[in-house]
């Protein structure tokens, strides 16, 4: 594994640390194997819920759990990522074991989940640096395999009828994120307020229902240390049953958004993408829509404008969280920029789209 691509680790953050002692003893109680002494490092680069590496007995084990402070309504329900997660494990999706959650705050100040540590590598960087051509085309196509793969699940049959209504998805995401947004706004931005206005109004009249991840990115995937395939999907606490066009417009969100603008916004604008080995979004949309059944992928302006202007909620969200001092990311305080840029994206990509309906 090479520096760029491991999961960067730092002592834990004076805001985030926790009863260690409390919590080991509590763990050799509840996980099979596990002895003290254990050492707790904290993973730097999660934005949202504050992530830990422990080591015990030889073992190596993740924690993730709420972070601190006022928390928005509906946030951070890390019961929600370890459900999913489990009732995933015998499926196609490569997902961590999931081995114990607790919902007792009185352990370490939260509720928290315990699962095994996968090895391999992450990249931030959508342009993989260090990885050959072939070895990062795979990995895209292995991404593309793996969001396909979720979306086939059949989401009664796993225990997930009651994962989230199963209508009407992405006109609840818009209220939702819409009152996320305004709940944690530092100025008012009119790219933002015309992209909310625009798609309010052009909602697709055909609904579909799947499991959706909520932030299937390539930095959210554990990649094999040696071969170019993911051996993990990371960070489910946006998952719910809803409409699997807009969860691949969030996948697909590199295409529109230029290098360089932040570990989850990077992107491939004005990359020669063939060069790199990569797909075309248009090759990417085809090999989806093969794996899926698809004659075609409609509504693809709306669905990408849908995700932009999700996206640029979340980092707004994360922004007003560091003036609050409680985002789990030192870098959190360049969000607003992003949400910024964002925002425009979002508005030039469907300005000048025909009406969905």
């Amino acid at each position: 594994m090479n520096d760029a691509s491991a999961p960067k680790l730092v002592e834990v953050l004076p805001h985030h640390r926790l009863d260690e002692a409390r919590l080991i003893e509590y763990l050799a109680r509840h996980i099979p194997g596990f002895t003290p002494p254990a050492v707790i490092r904290q993973f730097q680069g999660g934005q949202s819920n504050p992530t830990y590496l422990i080591e015990a007995s030889g073992q190596r084990y993740v924690l993730r759990k709420k972070p601190p402070g006022t928390l928005l309504p509906s946030a951070h329900q890390i019961d929600r990522e370890y459900r999913i997660q489990s009732a995933l494990a015998a499926t196609a999706v490569p997902v961590a074991p999931m081995l114990h959650y607790c919902e007792d705050a009185t352990i370490i100040g939260t509720s928290f989940y315990l699962m095994a540590h996968v090895a391999g590598r992450v990249f931030h960087d959508v342009m993989m640096p260090g990885v050959s051509p072939p070895d990062r085309g795979a990995v895209q196509r292995n991404l593309i395999e793996a969001i396909a793969a979720l979306h086939s699940v059949d989401y009664r049959a796993v225990g997930l009828e009651t994962f989230g209504r199963p209508d009407h998805y992405v006109a609840r995401q818009i209220d939702r994120w819409t009152r996320q947004y305004e709940a944690s706004k530092t100025e008012d931005l009119p790219a933002m307020t015309n992209l909310i206005a625009w798609l309010r109004a052009n909602i697709p009249a055909r609904d579909e229902t799947a499991i959706v991840h909520g932030d299937f990115r390539l930095g959210n995937m554990v990649i094999h240390q040696d071969e170019p395939r993911i051996v993990a999907v990371l960070d489910w606490e946006l998952s719910t049953l809803g409409h699997p066009l807009a969860d691949l417009a969030y996948c697909c969100m590199s295409y529109h958004l230029p290098p360089g603008s932040g570990p989850a916004m990077a992107g491939y604008q004005g990359i020669d993408v063939a060069a790199m080995g990569l797909m075309s979004e248009a090759e990417a949309l085809a090999l989806y829509a093969r794996l899926t059944g698809r004659a075609a992928i409609e509504h693809w302006q709306f669905f990408m404008g849908f995700s932009l202007f999700r996206s640029a909620a979340i980092v707004e969200g994360v922004y007003a969280r560091s003036l609050a001092g409680n985002a789990a990311d030192q870098r959190a305080g360049r969000m607003h920029d992003m949400c910024i840029a964002v925002a425009n994206t979002g508005w030039n990509v469907v300005r000048g789209a025909t009406p969905s309906r």
